[in-house]
């Protein structure tokens, strides 16, 4: 899903699309699409919309379909026109603003398969003001309270969740997956790595100039010894 205005970069995503600024200096969905196709993962439909043309320049020449979602009517209305151009079910969905470790998305996919269920999602541990909560393997709120499980921005989609008539935009994607949890549908949830993301615009900071880290935590300390192979 690469179709988002990307509001909470503005003014950055005013000029360029968010699926194009980079992490590590590199377009994120470059490395995303790069990720999948290693991985054995294809094929790869892309939904594009806002600025679409400069994530499309950017895709030229790799094999990937690319469909149009004209207007911002959320992520059940990309995934529904992905399917209209060509996508089959089940498939993965993932938003075209994260970087996954490698073979997390595999492992998904694998469990994904694995468990039979009606539909997976991802998450990783790290606090979270909308965490979801998984027993025994299974979801059972979407977007929960605070906690420690945050949801990570890859499903997995079979026909038996429902689409239509959906509250949103944003979060349709969870509507859709928790009103299938109430049906008494099984929901698998599957921990991956934390991911890289750009929500916000100090991301752009923190993902690509790991040197201007600070506090005690590990990521600060991996931060600190970039800046001492800087400095030498």
């Amino acid at each position: 899903m690469a179709a988002g205005e990307g509001r909470r970069l503005r003014p950055v995503t005013e000029h360029w699309p968010k699926p194009i600024l980079p992490i590590d200096g590199r377009a994120v969905i470059a490395t995303l699409i790069r990720r999948l196709t290693e991985e054995g993962l294809t094929p790869v439909t892309v939904v594009t919309g806002h600025l679409a043309e400069q994530v499309e320049v950017l895709l030229g020449g790799l094999d990937v379909r690319v469909v149009r979602q004209p207007e911002a009517d959320g992520s059940a209305d990309a995934v529904r026109r992905a399917l209209a151009g060509g996508a089959v079910l089940p498939a993965l969905v993932s938003a075209a603003d994260s970087v996954f470790h490698p073979g997390d998305l595999t492992r998904f996919r694998d469990a994904f398969a694995a468990s039979g269920a009606a539909g997976a999602v991802a998450f990783f541990r790290e606090p979270t003001d909308a965490a979801i909560r998984v027993e025994d393997g299974l979801v059972t709120r979407v977007v929960d309270s605070a906690g420690d499980l945050t949801p990570a921005a890859l499903w997995g989609l079979t026909d038996e969740i429902d689409l239509d008539d959906l509250p949103g935009p944003p979060f349709e994607l969870a509507a859709a997956f928790q009103r299938a949890i109430d049906a008494g549908k099984p929901i698998a949830g599957v921990e991956v790595g934390r991911t890289r993301h750009l929500t916000n615009p100090v991301d752009l900071v923190r993902e690509n100039f790991p040197y201007l880290g600070d506090g005690p935590g590990p990521r600060a300390r991996d931060s600190r010894k970039v800046l001492r192979t800087f400095r030498d």
